[in-house]
């Protein structure tokens, strides 16, 4: 049986998205029905729309998302129906280099459902990052359901499907901050608070918060950033070199991804320290940097995918964090939207006026 619902359709490069009608169908072997309740407007949506990602046109929009699991297809094992559920975009195969080498989070053949959703003329449409959660209900890899504990609010759990544990993964993950280390995060929005967390929560003993817009350095602050420095008043380089007894810092996470912040990132850490990049660059960017400093540097530069996160390790996890009231989660919800609201949310998104807008379906 199919599942008629209305989504969120991205339907050609730049145009406004527009909501549709939708055809879910039922699971089928290693697939999982999701009910959604939540789901989160990432900027990754925004790039979609744009054709920054691909030109797979059209796109059901929305990956950062929980909800219920209302069915599973055969052969799937450890997850049922009632289930409350995280979705992930990186179900993990068990079987790749990666994984067989006992480091799943870098997993090369993350799967998705094998069924397609449809518009209801039969147009086959493309998932955002394989979930496609703009929807009351949508088909997923059962691989690609984390089950947590259900006392966590849906619009709260979401967040923790992409942009949030991409910070915190950023900073406790790939940069592996620890006690005393020295941290600057260019770019303060959802995933650059969440590394601003992280690093915060790794006990970081200076965590320096770098953007254009005051608004944002303020929120910073509430997230655990120690300075602010904004970067239209003040070169952050040497900002940050001054607010770390002119060394630079240990870790420096650039989430915003483009090669003039990360020429920042890389200039404003210490010598032997780490970049790493979490913010998402467009296919167009190039970046040349002088070999000789890359090399003379020395340290590590480093890309973060996800946060590196492992889903079924992490979610829980940080769930548990939130609910013990150790991990403001709801800090990065700015408000709870209709889900024909998600054309003013991306609008909302690039004037910088929310760190997190959510449709609550």
């Amino acid at each position: 049986m199919a599942h008629e619902v209305k989504g969120v359709i991205a339907s050609a490069q730049g145009q406004p998205v527009s909501l549709t009608t939708v055809i879910v169908p039922d699971p089928g072997p290693g697939e999982a029905l999701v009910t959604v309740q939540a789901c989160g407007v990432c900027h990754t949506d925004l790039h979609y729309r744009e054709g920054g990602i691909g030109a797979d046109f059209p796109y059901l929009l929305g990956h950062e998302a929980a909800g219920v699991v209302e069915a599973v297809g055969p052969d799937v094992t450890g997850l049922a129906p009632g289930d409350f559920v995280i979705l992930n975009w990186r179900a993990v195969c068990g079987q790749c280099r990666a994984c067989l080498r006992g480091r799943p989070w870098y997993c090369f053949a993350t799967h998705n459902a094998r069924q397609k959703m449809t518009l209801a003329d039969g147009t086959v449409l493309s998932p955002a990052l394989g979930i496609g959660a703009f929807a009351s209900k949508t088909l997923v890899a059962a691989g690609q359901c984390t089950k947590v504990d259900s006392r966590i609010k849906p619009e709260v759990a979401g967040l923790l499907g992409c942009g949030v544990m991409a910070g915190l993964g950023a900073a406790l993950n790939t940069a592996g901050v620890s006690r005393g280390d020295t941290v600057a995060v260019i770019g303060c929005g959802g995933v650059g608070d969440a590394a601003i967390l992280g690093a915060t929560l790794a006990g970081a003993r200076a965590v320096i918060a770098v953007d254009v817009d005051d608004r944002k350095l303020e929120l910073a602050r509430q997230f655990g950033a120690t300075d602010t420095v904004n970067s239209r008043a003040a070169d952050p380089v040497d900002a940050i070199r001054a607010l770390t007894e002119g060394n630079g810092a240990d870790v420096v996470i650039e989430a915003v991804g483009r090669p003039e912040t990360y020429k920042q990132a890389f200039y404003a850490r210490d010598l032997a320290g780490t970049v790493v990049l979490v913010g998402v660059p467009t296919p167009q960017m190039q970046l040349e940097l002088p070999l000789l400093d890359v090399f003379g540097r020395g340290g590590a530069l480093k890309s973060s995918w996800y946060g590196d996160c492992l889903p079924t390790r992490d979610f829980p996890m940080l769930v548990d964090l939130h609910l013990q009231g150790r991990l403001p989660l709801e800090k990065f919800v700015s408000e709870t939207i209709a889900i024909d609201g998600v054309e003013e949310a991306f609008a909302k998104m690039q004037r910088g006026e929310v760190l997190r807008s959510v449709v609550v379906l």
